[in-house]
């Protein structure tokens, strides 16, 4: 740990740019070996975190139809779950049951409907992977203890939700409307229902958002955020395709087999 520089003042500033309210190490990661030697100091082993990476700095941990302005706009996108059911059904092999709703939004989230489902990881380098995505601009890859993240929501007996014991909770995030409060349902961790390729092979989790929309320290006092700068990445992405994680092997669909192969012409 003692090897791994910290960041000069100047590059820390960079990250003040970042909306969430949680702390941000002061170290800078340069290759795989320190992103690992990072995460032992940041988690302890035996408890179980989750990641997630972003390429901007600038983006918050805000699901896609909570991100709107307004209160209409954002009610209106969480109803579009109503149009995508009438449109999938006759589209889906094996359609989700009408009673399923966590399926149903799963299935909606997969093909970028709006929901109010936050993308985690239980794979720290899948995290990392997204993280590098653009190498034009600063990321980071944020830890989250989920068990701590519920610890305020049901504090006797905190756990991971789970979608079929805990399925009338979970009803009750789904039917929220778009309106904020800031005194309202907290954010929640859920393990999904594994409907996808995709999910199982990104070893996908969520977070269900509630009322307060956005996700910092005040929900989950756990959450840190790992700095990625733009001048580590291309390092860090090259190293984690020598150790398999790529486009190829986190999508399991061919157009992004096909995009991965094409990039060895352009990026020998």
């Amino acid at each position: 740990m003692n090897s791994i520089a910290k960041l000069s003042r100047a590059e820390y500033k960079r990250l003040s740019v970042c909306p969430v309210d949680c702390p941000k190490l002061r170290l800078r990661i340069q290759s795989l070996a320190d992103f690992f030697s990072v995460l032992s100091t940041a988690i302890t082993m035996d408890i179980q975190f989750w990641f997630r990476g972003h390429a901007e700095v600038r983006w918050n941990l805000t699901p896609s139809a909570l991100r709107y302005a307004s209160e209409a706009s954002r009610t209106k996108a969480l109803k579009l779950l109503d149009d995508f059911k009438r449109v999938a059904e006759i589209k889906l092999e094996r359609p989700p049951r009408p009673d399923e709703e966590l399926k149903w939004v799963q299935l909606a989230q997969h093909y970028g409907i709006p929901t109010r489902l936050l993308d985690w990881t239980e794979s720290a380098t899948v995290a990392l992977y997204f993280a590098c995505l653009d190498p034009a601009v600063d990321g980071l890859v944020f830890v989250l203890n989920p068990i701590d993240l519920n610890r305020l929501s049901f504090p006797r007996k905190p756990w991971i939700l789970d979608a079929q014991s805990d399925a009338g909770t979970i009803q009750q995030y789904l039917k929220l409307t778009g309106k904020k409060a800031p005194a309202g349902r907290n954010t929640i961790a859920i393990n999904p229902v594994w409907n996808s390729e995709r999910l199982i092979l990104q070893k996908g989790v969520f977070t269900l958002h509630g009322s307060r929309f956005d996700l910092d320290s005040s929900q989950a006092p756990s959450l840190v955020a790992l700095p990625i700068l733009r001048e580590a990445k291309d390092q860090l992405r090259m190293e984690l395709e020598r150790v398999g994680v790529d486009e190829m092997t986190i999508f399991p669909e061919l157009e992004h087999s096909a995009r991965h192969l094409r990039r060895k012409v352009t990026n020998p």
